[in-house]
């Protein structure tokens, strides 16, 4: 199950998995002028042969997030479960916090961007908890930024937003771990989606990336998603409760 998966990291990651043989589920808000070109990405998911449901909703919403947990309790039955939820929702503000000539951040801009990007992972994984839709091994996984610790101006509320995700990832990993629930945190580098081109200066932020970045390149959508079927993987059921870094060794420096 992929929350916000039309585009970048989430896209790229349902792609990945369905490759893998994984059932997709994704939710998404888009606007009808999009929904000719996310239809083309949806049907190469479901070319790969595995079962898809999409629902173009707002995941921010309470009683649309129930209407489609309650859906997806009639559509998986008692047999079928979720084995990785992917945390990849973006609404915030981008604003700075002291201006001239526009507009700055508000208290309610902090609320938003927090709410939305970084509690409502705990909202949609506890939903799906209460429906007994995880499975015995699930993994919860989320994306995060090296924005948390160094600052770039317009981003003090997403900042805010992906300390509060990353606090409820580890507090997710120890309070679940008794139900077989794992939850991590991947920090990409930076990559060039439509979410970083709304930053505030993010020509520079690609520029000084590419100068500073081990293997001069930026991340790609790809190699987050092949973090995410890594840690989708048997193998990686004793990690849990961590952030890491997917960044090509960008954080060293």
């Amino acid at each position: 199950m992929i929350l916000g998966g039309s585009s970048g990291l989430g896209l790229a990651t349902a792609k990945k998995l369905a490759r893998h043989g994984m059932n997709i589920c994704i939710v998404h808000r888009n606007p009808r002028i999009q929904e000719e070109a996310i239809l083309k990405e949806f049907n190469r998911i479901e070319q790969e042969g595995v079962k898809f449901k999409a629902f173009n909703s707002d995941a921010f919403k309470v009683e649309k997030r129930e209407a489609i947990v309650q859906e997806l309790q009639s559509i998986l039955g008692g047999d079928q479960k979720i084995r990785t939820m992917v945390h990849s929702l973006a609404k915030g503000n981008l604003k700075s916090m002291v201006s001239d000539e526009k507009e700055v951040l508000q208290h309610q801009d902090f609320v938003l961007t927090i709410a939305s990007m970084g509690i409502s992972l705990y909202d949609w994984a506890k939903s799906i908890f209460e429906a007994n839709l995880f499975a015995d091994d699930a993994r919860i996984l989320s994306f995060t930024s090296e924005g948390t610790s160094r600052v770039w101006n317009g981003y003090a509320a997403v900042s805010a937003a992906k300390v509060t995700l990353e606090a409820i990832t580890r507090n997710l990993a120890y309070e679940f771990a008794p139900y077989g629930i794992k939850a991590n945190c991947i920090q990409a580098g930076v990559t060039d989606t439509a979410s970083l081109r709304m930053i505030p200066g993010s020509e520079k932020i690609i520029k000084h990336t590419l100068k500073r970045n081990p293997n001069k390149r930026l991340t790609t959508p790809e190699d987050v998603s092949n973090a995410v079927y890594l840690l989708s993987k048997d193998e990686a059921s004793w990690i849990t409760g961590t952030v890491i870094p997917v960044d090509g060794g960008e954080h060293l420096i």
